[in-house]
């Protein structure tokens, strides 16, 4: 019962890191609360395992994947870097980037170029 009572502060813990967009934390708490209810659906049909250690499993193992998820969406944890190669448009006399994950142009203050 300790093992689960520091599993389930360790997850939280790690969900309470401190982004500046928030998707390590919503994709955390989500995952947390996904595989908390997974974990504890085969601890009850298992037998072996009990549905709140189940629980506590499932929680910390969703959290963990809800939050290197949310990482990658912020470009970290391994994600490819995005290019951020600028280009410069003479008729309009300003620069521009291009999203290569989504295919579409922006201006340097972030509206679409098109």
């Amino acid at each position: 019962m300790i093992r689960t009572w520091i599993a389930l502060a360790g997850a939280g813990l790690l969900a309470a890191a401190c982004t500046t967009t928030g998707n390590v934390e919503r994709n955390a708490a989500g995952g947390a609360a996904l595989g908390a209810l997974a974990g504890a659906a085969v601890g009850a049909v298992s037998g072996d395992v009990g549905v709140g250690t189940g629980a506590a499993v499932g929680a910390a193992l969703g959290g963990t994947a809800g939050a290197v998820k949310g990482c990658r969406e912020d470009g970290g944890c391994g994600a490819a870097a995005p290019n951020r190669r600028q280009y410069y448009d003479e008729r309009a006399g300003r620069y521009y980037y291009y999203d290569s994950g989504t295919g579409r142009y922006y201006w340097e203050d972030g509206r679409p170029r098109y």
